[in-house]
């Protein structure tokens, strides 16, 4: 079995549990240990892009799931014991959604956004 920071372990549960900024802080402690890994900086991408949505920053949160995308695919299909088809196809689904002519709407109106799927990750073997 491969064992990875525990910080990694951590970031699934809490980003299961839409906890999106403490799993950026996870994900940001392993990559400023290793900032070569483009892996990590990916799904920390990802998970800023949520975490921007959710308080109605748009343009940055399709910015920065596109940058997630980039870094990410050329790690398919497999890698850190992680299948990253269902995670490139969700963060698609997510870009499809987003709307292209909105940058950025109040807080208060983050409502009213387009809902993005639900989304689980979990370890395989």
């Amino acid at each position: 079995m491969d064992f990875f920071p525990q910080e990694y372990y951590e970031f699934f549960v809490v980003y299961n549990e839409g906890d999106y900024y403490t799993g950026h802080d996870l994900l940001e402690a392993i990559w400023l240990t290793d900032r070569s890994n483009l892996f990590i900086k990916g799904l920390l991408q990802m998970t800023v892009a949520l975490y921007h949505y959710e308080y109605g920053n748009v343009k940055g949160a399709r910015e920065m799931m596109k940058a997630a995308k980039l870094y990410l695919t050329p790690y398919k299909p497999h890698f850190w014991n992680l299948d990253l088809d269902p995670v490139l196809l969700f963060i698609g689904q997510c870009l499809d959604l987003m709307p292209l002519h909105i940058d950025k709407v109040p807080f208060t109106a983050s409502h009213t956004l387009p809902v993005l799927p639900k989304h689980y990750i979990n370890l395989t073997e």
